[in-house]
């Protein structure tokens, strides 16, 4: 696959891609001015060219492609190669030596940040060549068409244009299906198909999908998105809408889904290897490579294996000075009661107790909806869709319901997916002029970190007693921090499960089938859980790095206006901008 379209075609549901034009810093002449207009013109040109490699990508990052001179473009989910010919290393390097041709200070310094992190990305991917057949487009939470479904449900019909784009890739998903299943198969060729145990669970997770197709849930929200375009269609132009939609659900989604699971099962135990990456050839200096991708941090994973354990024996320290000074904190950490478990009135609280550390958001509607019961065993607790970056009001959080989420992790579960965590900081990235382009150059560590940071901070915001709150954000922070370094410990350091068993029964964590279940999760999903826990350490260490340097000066509340400014980073580079972006 090509690795500029790796990004594109599994849109990660809750990475927070961002927004627009605009400019902050130089002093204008014409010179200049010339130079900056150049530089938006070059990369707007890369960004329409990327978003329109897909279909899907491009829907979701643009209500209205036209807008940005995207008219004419083909139906598509983008291709799966391997990069044989070098096409993707020759793009880059174009993309370089027009880049380098751009003198960096005469640029804005949004424009500088945005250099600076084309150059990181485009310097990253071609160091990383030879491994795409080490990319796995099939996994139970994050894969292609783990996902598909939802993306497909919440497809908005802006216009009459979307429905045929919608339909159209309903029509094709039959053979780009296929391409997955050659793609899988050249792995399966090199030894590298995935584990039985994770063939399982696509081959079930596919039969979840279709096993009852006329009541398949594709049928019922398009019926109702159809509806909603009463205005702009006749009766007549909606029946046959309806009726095309269901003959392409029934006659080629349904069947692609069960023909990708009949060859899945067909290529299980085909894989050479049922642990974690460092087990295939070269497997940990890719592991290293997606880490490095997922995180968008520069330690190494040897680094990242000690700030981890430090972090998780402060966090117990703490919890201990807790319990030694209040021995009944057992007991009211069980006994708590918040007041309301209501959704709703919980994101008002959090909007309300937010406001001292985070700027106000601008005023924006989003919805609430529940995971669809043949998704709810894949899919997280709780999950927030970004909309396109011409369209902030579109914004929608799922509740999964089988989870059980009650009480305290209610609260911080949607503190993670909505104020302050994804909702709020894609609505601040999208309102604060960061140019289209930045929104092909996102890391799910610094989306995903951003949410657990403000999760952890949202503990505070709850209406239970302070020490119980620490305890529990403690502790939270404390069993995050197990999944991270068993993450690393079975992909790098090549832990088996007995391994793995052992080492969650050192912190009392016995139930071997919870623990074979989390072992077989990691395995399926590598840097999962970096993503989330390493996220957070950075934004942490980036914290730390502003109180020092600021001093008295240093506010939470001018941290985090800083970064909203900035914009989703690598987060060295974050670092280097801070200063830039900091209002004394």
């Amino acid at each position: 696959m090509k690795k500029t379209l790796l990004r594109l075609v599994p849109i990660f549901l809750s990475i927070l891609l961002c927004f627009e034009t605009g400019c902050v810093g130089n002093p204008q002449n014409a010179e200049n001015a010339g130079k900056q207009q150049e530089f938006t013109e070059y990369t707007n040109q890369i960004f329409c060219s990327e978003v329109a490699a897909s279909t899907l990508n491009m829907h979701y990052n643009l209500a209205h492609p036209e807008k940005y001179g995207i008219e004419n473009y083909p139906i598509t989910y983008g291709s799966i190669s391997v990069n044989e010919n070098g096409e993707t290393s020759v793009l880059l390097e174009n993309w370089k030596e027009k880049l380098r041709g751009f003198e960096k200070s005469k640029l804005t310094l949004s424009q500088q940040m945005t250099y600076d992190i084309m150059i990181d990305f485009i310097s990253k991917e071609l160091s990383a060549t030879g491994f795409d057949l080490y990319d796995e487009i099939l996994r139970p939470s994050t894969g292609f068409t783990s996902q598909l479904p939802v993306l497909l449900a919440e497809y908005t019909f802006y216009d009459e244009r979307d429905i045929k784009d919608y339909l159209g890739l309903l029509s094709i998903t039959p053979d780009f299906f296929a391409q997955i299943i050659e793609f899988e198969k050249k792995k399966s060729q090199q030894g590298l198909f995935m584990a039985d145990f994770a063939a399982d669970d696509i081959v079930q997770q596919c039969n979840n999908f279709t096993e009852e197709p006329e009541n398949n849930y594709l049928l019922s929200t398009f019926d109702s998105r159809i509806a909603e375009m009463s205005d702009v269609l006749t009766q007549e132009q909606m029946d046959a809408y309806i009726m095309q939609n269901r003959q392409l659900v029934l006659e080629k989604l349904i069947p692609a889904y069960r023909v990708l699971a009949g060859e899945v099962a067909a290529l299980k135990g085909s894989g050479k290897n049922s642990g974690g990456l460092c087990g295939l050839p070269k497997g940990r200096e890719y592991y290293c490579r997606l880490v490095t991708d997922v995180t968008g941090s520069d330690l190494s994973v040897t680094e990242m294996q000690k700030q981890t354990e430090q972090q998780r024996g402060q966090d117990m320290e703490d919890m201990k000075a807790l319990a030694q000074k209040n021995p009944d904190i057992g007991q009211k950490c069980a006994n708590y009661q918040l007041p309301t478990e209501d959704v709703e009135l919980i994101l008002q609280d959090l909007q309300v107790k937010m406001e001292k550390d985070f700027p106000k958001a601008p005023q924006v509607a989003y919805t609430l909806k529940s995971v669809h019961p043949s998704l709810e065993e894949y899919t997280a607790p709780a999950f927030y869709l970004t909309p396109p970056i011409d369209d902030i009001s579109q914004n929608c959080i799922y509740i999964n319901e089988s989870k059980g989420d009650e009480k305290l992790k209610l609260y911080t579960t949607l503190a993670h997916e909505g104020f302050p965590g994804h909702l709020y900081q894609n609505v601040m990235e999208r309102s604060s002029g960061l140019a289209p382009v930045r929104s092909l150059f996102g890391s799910s560590g610094y989306a995903e970190g951003w949410a657990t940071y403000v999760e952890m901070q949202s503990f505070y915001y709850s209406d239970v007693e302070k020490e119980v709150a620490a305890y529990l954000q403690k502790n939270q922070s404390a069993l995050l921090s197990l999944y991270a370094t068993a993450d690393m410990g079975i992909h790098y350091d090549g832990w088996t499960l007995r391994d793995t068993i052992d080492f969650f029964q050192g912190y009392n964590i016995v139930d071997k089938q919870a623990i074979q279940e989390i072992y077989q999760l990691i395995v399926e999903e590598p840097a999962h859980y970096l993503k989330y826990y390493i996220g957070y350490l950075e934004f942490l260490n980036l914290k730390g790095y502003a109180m020092k340097k600021y001093g008295e000066d240093y506010s939470n509340y001018r941290f985090h206006q800083a970064l909203m400014k900035m914009g989703p980073a690598p987060f060295a580079i974050l670092k280097k901008y801070l200063p830039k972006y900091w209002q004394g």
